[in-house]
């Protein structure tokens, strides 16, 4: 399972990678991860005509797509769509941030996992 990382650097410049999840427990029931710190749940609706220009995000969060997706672009030029059901972890809370811009003129809805 692939968990979306956008980071920020020294310099202020965003990039993204990739965190591959590590099971730690396995049953009948699947796989489990060793339990993840958060703070919270917010739940989110975001209009179809988004489009939100340069900024960093307001905390370090995890962001999980329920039925829409988004485009990313970080500030070194990378572009991801991050789609339905695909996890993002923000963490570019200074720099220059990222662009945000909905896909497909679809209503989004997602929940945002606070990690602080």
């Amino acid at each position: 399972m692939r968990i979306h990382n956008l980071y920020v650097d020294d310099k202020g410049e965003t990039h993204f990678r990739d965190i591959e999840v590590e099971w730690v427990e396995e049953g009948a029931a699947g796989k489990l991860s060793k339990r993840m710190p958060a703070t919270g749940i917010i739940f989110r609706e975001v209009q179809p005509t988004y489009d939100l220009d340069w900024h960093p995000a307001p905390r370090r969060q995890y962001i999980i797509n329920l039925d829409a997706g988004v485009q990313i672009t970080a500030s070194d030029g990378e572009v991801r769509t991050i789609g339905a059901g695909e996890v993002f972890l923000v963490e570019d809370t200074s720099g220059k941030g990222h662009l945000s811009k909905a896909l497909d003129g679809k209503l989004r809805h997602c929940i945002f996992v606070p990690v602080e």
